[in-house]
């Protein structure tokens, strides 16, 4: 089974390393990072990972993953060549997911149409604007379309995954393996619970980091 982690340039590295990890673990598991060329990608953090293989040489995943960003989605959303990819390799895969605004990019490959879905929730009113019925949701599960909701929700989008493919005791294996058993310090993690100060210093904060989308 291959899962392939698409990488471009600005990508959230935790949306591509978070699933990675979980679904690295699922027996006969091959997994690979792909880009529209080979070698080192750098994130919207700074660090970089290598994808091991162009768009061109990965024509049937079974599983795709694509991550967000915090500003470069908008240029790989209209980047025929990572979109056209997309399209295309959706005919044979199982899965297509996406974590935060990964999930604009499925959409402008025309891949939620009549679908639900859910993204980061900065980003949500974008997506509605593609005509996705948006839900404030961490993860929407939708046959083979999964999607998740802003970063560490990819990790919560990689166990269900593996629950689909391999069943709950996996998923369960895997889920402890990695000692996943969130206890944040702080209630805030959603839009939905933050206080609208904290909303607002979010919001300029990423603003100031180059999301002009907002």
């Amino acid at each position: 089974m291959q899962i392939a982690f698409l990488l471009y340039e600005g990508f959230t590295p935790l949306d591509a390393i978070g699933p990675y990890q979980v679904l690295s673990a699922l027996p006969g598991a091959a997994t690979v990072f792909v880009a529209e060329r080979a070698g080192p990608v750098f994130s919207d953090s700074g660090c970089s990972i290598v994808a091991e293989s162009p768009l061109a040489d990965t024509s049937s995943p079974d599983i795709v993953v694509v991550p967000g960003s915090l500003t470069s989605f908008t240029d790989a959303a209209r980047n025929e060549s990572i979109v056209g990819w997309l399209r295309g390799v959706s005919a044979g895969a199982q899965y297509m997911t996406s974590v935060c605004t990964g999930a604009l990019l499925l959409a402008a490959a025309g891949l939620l149409a009549g679908r639900t879905a859910t993204t980061h929730w900065a980003a949500r009113d974008l997506l509605a604007e593609l005509g996705v019925a948006v839900v404030p949701e961490r993860v929407v599960d939708s046959g083979s379309v999964i999607t998740a909701a802003g970063v560490s929700a990819g990790i919560d989008m990689a166990l269900q995954l593996a629950r689909r493919t391999h069943g709950d005791d996996i998923a369960r294996a895997i889920q402890l393996g990695i000692e996943y058993d969130p206890a944040p310090p702080f209630s805030c993690g959603s839009a939905e619970k933050a206080s609208p100060a904290t909303t607002r210093a979010v919001l300029a904060g990423l603003s100031s980091r180059g999301a002009q989308w907002l």
